[in-house]
């Protein structure tokens, strides 16, 4: 077998980065102007925590919003733990930068999607538990049809 650039993992370390990255500056100096971002994450994650209650009512996936009120805000290599307000009861989350299924700054019109792969029998290119990444602009108005073209990166493979 030959070696081959994996080109989805590394986008996809990349974009992670950048999550990272913005979430840090966020962290060190507040949310600028309209900012603010939805991000969905896999409850089911080994790594992720949140509370039972939260846990038993999102049992796969759940979409959180980092707006008007978040505290605690704590950025690691591996992912992010904030407070946020569910129903005037503060909670605490961890979600590994891997969970991430969705990140949108609809102020912007900006969002990262990552997805599962479907299976390949290209000599395993694709195997269960590695994403491909595809960006795209987005809002959270399903009714509004983004600007930009969707690019999948698995339309590029072999």
């Amino acid at each position: 077998m030959s070696r081959t650039i994996d080109y989805g993992n590394l986008m996809h370390k990349a974009m992670r980065s950048l999550i990272q990255e913005v979430l840090t500056d966020v962290r060190d100096n507040g949310l600028p102007g309209a900012h603010h971002f939805f991000i969905t994450f896999d409850t089911t994650h080994p790594d992720a925590r949140l509370a039972d209650w939260l846990k038993e009512r999102y049992p796969d996936e759940m979409t959180v919003v980092m707006q008007n009120w978040y505290d605690e805000l704590e950025v690691s290599n591996t992912g992010f733990s904030v407070t946020l307000n569910f129903g005037d009861a503060p909670e605490n989350l961890y979600v590994p930068y891997d969970s991430i299924q969705t990140f949108v700054d609809p102020s912007v019109e900006f969002g990262l999607r990552f997805e599962a792969p479907e299976e390949s029998d290209d000599e395993g290119q694709n195997t269960p538990g590695h994403e491909a990444p595809i960006t795209e602009d987005a809002s959270p108005d399903t009714d509004k049809k983004p600007d930009a073209e969707i690019v999948s990166l698995d339309s590029f493979r072999k």
